[in-house]
């Protein structure tokens, strides 16, 4: 599905220059649940951010379902994302002033489907992540674990075929923080793509494949049996 070659990403200003990640290479197939760990600074959430084409490799290669990415303009990306990506935040980024519902709708808007089928796909992911009796609420009437299930709804409304996951459990208990990793684990069983940024070696575990960077570089790659 995603494949990076000899990957670089460095952080220039006039007076310091910050290389994030040097030369990575990594190859992700569709329907994999890849998790990616490492300590703080080590480049995590900018290989998420440059997988997800919110930012742009320095040098290198991205391949996107066969497509190179890595030169496209911003529209281009922009159309790839809206199409294809989900994402999911530690921070949830829900809108305060709208609903459940609404907060959800909103990731339908750019892709010109009629009200009614967005109504629709709206009531079928609330119910698929539980959260069907608080549609009418707003975020901040919700729970953490509550909203973080709006923030997978929302992921996975359009059907995007990645989901890309920054510390999705960062900012939950343990309880709620298992309920999210279950769910991101159904998703992906049902042929759902995931990469996901953890430090939890336990939620890490829900994944098949575990990346492990140090300084910028893969140092480790660990598979799971099956």
């Amino acid at each position: 599905m995603l494949k990076l070659h000899n990957l670089t990403r460095i952080y220039q200003t006039d007076e310091v220059e910050t290389t994030a990640l040097r030369n990575i290479s990594v190859e992700i197939d569709q329907g994999e649940f890849v998790a990616i760990m490492g300590p703080s600074g080590c480049g995590k959430s900018t290989l998420l951010n440059i997988i997800g084409m919110l930012d742009k490799p320095t040098d290198g290669s991205y391949l996107f379902m066969g497509e190179e990415v890595a030169g496209c303009s911003e529209a281009q990306l922009s159309d790839i994302r809206k199409a294809n990506i989900g994402f999911i935040f530690q921070n949830f980024n829900l809108i305060d002033e709208l609903t459940v519902a609404e907060n959800i709708e909103l990731a339908l808007l750019y892709h010109n489907i009629p009200s009614k089928e967005r109504k629709q796909r709206v009531a079928a992911v609330m119910d698929k992540v539980g959260i069907a009796h608080r549609a009418k609420h707003r975020p901040s009437q919700l729970s953490g674990g509550q909203q973080q299930r709006v923030a997978v709804a929302r992921a996975v409304v359009g059907d995007q075929k990645v989901i890309l996951a920054d510390e999705p459990t960062g900012n939950l208990d343990s309880a709620h923080g298992q309920e999210v990793m279950e769910m991101l684990q159904s998703l992906n069983r049902e042929g759902t793509t995931i990469i996901m940024v953890t430090h939890s070696p336990a939620h890490a575990d829900y994944a098949r494949r575990t990346i492990n960077l140090f300084d910028g570089h893969v140092i480790t790659e660990n598979v799971r049996a099956a």
